[in-house]
């Protein structure tokens, strides 16, 4: 199984926050399965590559250590597939999801750390 985590510290309202990650994982080709407002759980759409390789994407939003201008955010992106190749479509998808987190408008990323 292949699987990547990351964490990201973002200056935004928390309350902006859900529906601009909505909108940067659903850029990214994923829908959203789950939502508990500090849990948020998302799955490649189907059609480009094999049901093996399809993506999910959980994301922890730590409210507990947020104030109301900057939050962070634990991401674990995997898949069922062996991680075989350094590049394989996981870590695509990986690299991806953390360029529209960084490169989002809507609020301004102030640490970054990749596992």
């Amino acid at each position: 199984m292949a699987r990547y985590t990351c964490s990201f510290i973002i200056a935004v309202p928390l309350e902006r926050l859900q529906q601009v990650l909505i909108e940067v994982l659903e850029s990214c080709n994923f829908d959203i399965i789950y939502n508990t407002g500090d849990y948020l759980m998302a799955r490649e759409i189907p059609g480009h590559v094999s049901f093996a390789k399809l993506v999910t994407v959980e994301v922890l939003i730590d409210k507990s250590t947020a104030t109301e201008q900057e939050v962070r955010m634990n991401f674990v992106i995997k898949n069922e597939e062996l991680p075989l190749q350094v590049d394989n479509h996981c870590h695509q998808m990986f690299h991806q999801v953390q360029q529209a987190i960084a490169q989002n408008r809507h609020w301004q990323l102030v640490e970054s750390v990749a596992g």
